[in-house]
């Protein structure tokens, strides 16, 4: 028996989310804001969050340093039972994000610090036989791992592992080694833009049709509108989930941890995607990626 139900591969690092006047006009000029609060970010850290809430044994496979900000990713992923493994990076500092939020839309400042520090290799064949499924989030800030992605799948499905992907935007706009990482894609989970960037498609279903004919499942996010799964033989839809929103950091992650311990649990893709779009709506009632994600009762039907 494994000792993970799930492997999550990325990035750890804390978000300082500032709310309120956050548009920076130079000149000196003095702002005044709303709010501000030090969370535990990082897509593949709120993932592991996720799904550690949602009843998954969980490990996040992420480089975090020995300073303060490592030390608050530590402290945040224990209180959340999930594992981190995370290997050395000597005299690297923990990577942060300073997320500029506004009510519709919101600016990320990163320092990539530890972020850029993973690679291929850390991602052991050791590491690999304790998992039932690997979920690797942020892939493109995180190169030296991208360019390796596709042989980690590989090695995982030899393993009889189940793999998933979020890549989240390519600052570059190259989205490198994407289309052999995607041979080896059981699920994929952009948004979108992201669909359409990946594919080259005209519209999400057709970008969706060029990715089924490989294998994967294709799993989009589509903000209040809910979100869209396509695979070989069937297609589903789900309503968005009306809440207060707080803030939006995380949503797409607690989305992806909805849909994945939804179907490590046995479910359906259409309940999967139920899940999903719950998950991701329920966790934007308060600022930060972690805080309001949703429990198992939230999710019953």
């Amino acid at each position: 028996m494994a000792d993970f139900d799930i492997l999550v591969v990325g990035d750890a690092n804390p978000d300082l989310l500032l709310r309120g006047d956050v548009r920076p006009r130079f000149g000196q000029e003095e702002q005044l804001l709303t709010g501000a609060d030090l969370v535990l970010g990082g897509s593949a850290a709120i993932t592991a969050v996720g799904c550690a809430k949602l009843g998954l044994r969980t490990a996040l496979l992420a480089a975090a340093g020995e300073d303060v900000f490592g030390a608050l990713v530590r402290e945040q992923l224990t209180a959340h039972d999930v594992r981190l493994l995370s290997p050395p990076a000597a005299g690297v500092p923990t990577g942060l994000t300073v997320v500029l939020s506004e009510t519709d839309d919101r600016a990320m400042l990163t320092l990539p610090g530890t972020i850029a520090a993973l690679s291929p290799a850390d991602v052991t064949a050791e590491l690999l036989a304790r998992a039932r499924h690997v979920h690797v989030s942020s892939l493109y800030l995180q190169p030296a791992l991208a360019a390796g992605l596709a042989e980690v799948f590989v090695r995982a499905h030899r393993g009889g592992l189940t793999t998933s992907l979020d890549t989240n935007w390519d600052p570059t706009g190259e989205w490198a080694s994407i289309t052999e990482i995607l041979e080896h894609t059981d699920v994929f989970l952009p948004n979108a833009a992201e669909l359409l960037a990946v594919t080259g498609a005209a519209t999400p279903g057709e970008g969706a049709a060029k990715l089924i004919a490989t294998g994967a499942t294709v799993v989009m996010k589509d903000g209040a509108r809910g979100a869209r799964a396509w695979w070989h033989g069937g297609e589903s839809a789900a309503p968005g989930t009306p809440v207060a929103v707080v803030d939006t950091t995380g949503a797409g992650d607690s989305f992806n941890a909805g849909f994945l311990a939804a179907r490590l649990s046995g479910h359906d893709l259409p309940e999967a995607l139920r899940w999903a779009t719950v998950a991701g709506a329920l966790s934007t009632r308060a600022a930060g990626g972690t805080a309001a994600q949703a429990s198992p009762a939230d999710l019953a039907v």
